[in-house]
């Protein structure tokens, strides 16, 4: 057993937990850890089914006097985001997530940690297995791509689940319940661009932003992090001034998160090398004040670039229209909720920029829990990229899942947690993609809920999960299972 979850309850919850994260299992990399939860459903005598999708459902039957109940489905994810410090050596393809123990809280040595949503699927391996617990028929649902694209629940077929009241484990939050998320879409700007030759009177130098905090581009969109992309797109405007040239520029890994770091090659011109260097300087300073205590850790670096002497450069014009729209480009909360207070209600993230041999393409993330306003957002974004000269695409995206305060499962989670710990539950929406939305949409008319532990940092390397809130969460989950009727 691994030193850092030696002592924690619920045991078998962390147990689960810890053998998971020897598993590999990013997002479109979750076969290995399919396997696990079959092999694991055989071994203790449950049925377990997977579609050609990845998804895969394990069914438990009642425990002795529940026969009666209604079936309910436990839900969580398979993958989990890959994300690491610069610096960290770790390959999320074949690497186990390393855990560390801080106080009250389980994180990861410099990577993501996984709990978004390894501790469901934890969770759920944990009442597969015992038998002492109180509960009617249990379907146990995991689904796979969630952190990319949603795919697993959007291929759920009608027949995959038969339970028509269904507990989403994939909230960050103890004490809160929620009952409805945010729809998102995605919109890319594609340059196809001819690079031509850099000027042999310029060095080659490297530019970097890092160690922004980042984090998800839904859950902490109104915190005012930076974003790397646009702080370096700031510096990159000041140095073209100078006649420099860009080569390239990457920054961003995923695009439901705001991106920590972004590097970019240029090339400048060598009586200018001086004049750089003060205008990082500078700017490095300037944005520490606007940054305040949000980004502590901001660095800011221009350095040379030993290794190129010449290279491919963008055009004057291009890189021009390039800085032009990333700048225009809108990042953060759009708007409020006016129904719910404190609840983002429409916001858009500058997630992920690349480059190729022959062009740069910049994806955008987009939510909403108003339709038409998620409309709107998108719509703006692709005005942007249209005016830069910039091919656009959008993804289909995902459906919101609209809140109902009569759910039946709702009464009973708020009633049971009111029995257990003398307070009220909170009852939220989230301005994320839960996948509610989507199963709501396959299966309509299921009747849903969504808890879990708290969690903070999720989707970046500073993503942690609070020690007393799993025992929490877990004596809640079972005694709506015990209460159901």
């Amino acid at each position: 057993m691994s030193d850092a979850i030696k002592g924690l309850k619920p045991e078998s919850v962390w147990k689960y937990f810890a053998e998971i994260s020897r598993i590999p299992r990013g997002s479109k990399n979750e076969t290995a850890i399919a396997e696990y939860v079959i092999d694991t459903a055989k071994r203790i005598g449950l049925v377990a089914r997977q579609d050609k999708f990845g998804n895969v459902v394990v069914r438990k039957s009642a425990a002795p006097g529940f026969g009666h109940v209604r079936s309910v489905a436990l839900q969580g994810h398979l993958d989990m985001v890959c994300e690491k410090n610069a610096g960290t050596v770790h390959d999320f393809k074949k690497d186990p997530i390393e855990l560390v123990r801080q106080g009250n809280a389980v994180m990861a040595n410099g990577t993501t940690l996984g709990a978004d949503n390894g501790i469901a699927v934890a969770t759920n391996l944990a009442i597969m297995e015992d038998k002492s617990i109180e509960h009617g028929p249990l379907e146990f649902l995991f689904t796979v791509d969630e952190e990319t694209g949603l795919t697993g629940a959007h291929n759920l077929k009608p027949d995959f689940i038969e339970s028509r009241t269904l507990l989403n484990l994939d909230s960050e939050e103890e004490g809160s319940i929620y009952v409805g998320c945010s729809g998102g879409r995605d919109t890319l700007g594609t340059w196809r661009l001819v690079f031509e030759n850099s000027s042999p009177k310029c060095v080659a130098m490297n530019l970097q932003v890092r160690g922004l905090r980042g984090g998800h581009s839904g859950l902490e969109i109104e915190k005012n992090r930076a974003n790397a992309i646009k702080l370096l797109n700031r510096v990159l405007i000041q140095l073209s001034a100078l006649g420099s040239q860009l080569s390239a520029i990457d920054g961003g890994n995923k695009r439901n998160a705001i991106p920590r770091e972004c590097a970019a090659i240029l090339f400048i011109p060598k009586p200018k090398l001086a004049a750089a260097q003060k205008i990082v300087q500078d700017f490095l300073r300037a944005v520490k004040v606007e940054a305040g205590s949000v980004e502590p850790d901001l660095e800011i670096a221009l350095n040379e670039n030993p290794k190129l002497k010449r290279g491919k450069v963008l055009k004057k014009a291009d890189l021009a229209r390039l800085c032009q729209v990333i700048a225009a480009l809108p990042h953060g909360v759009l708007k409020m909720s006016s129904d719910i207070p404190g609840l983002v209600e429409t916001s858009t993230n500058v997630a992920v920029i690349t480059t190729t041999k022959n062009s740069v393409v910049l994806a955008t993330s987009q939510r909403s829990s108003v339709v038409t306003e998620l409309d709107e957002a998108v719509e703006a974004v692709t005005a942007i990229f249209s005016l830069g000269g910039a091919k656009v695409e959008t993804t289909d995206g995902y459906p919101g899942w609209k809140p109902n305060l009569d759910s039946p499962v709702l009464k009973l989670a708020k009633e049971t947690y009111k029995s257990l710990y003398r307070k009220d539950p909170q009852v939220k929406a989230i301005h994320a993609g839960l996948e509610c939305g989507i199963i709501g949409e396959k299966y309509p008319g299921i009747d849903m809920i969504s808890f879990g532990p708290t969690l903070e940092g999720v989707h970046s390397p500073d993503e942690k999960i609070y020690v007393d809130t799993v025992e929490r969460f877990w004596n809640f989950l079972l005694a709506i299972l015990k209460n159901l009727k």
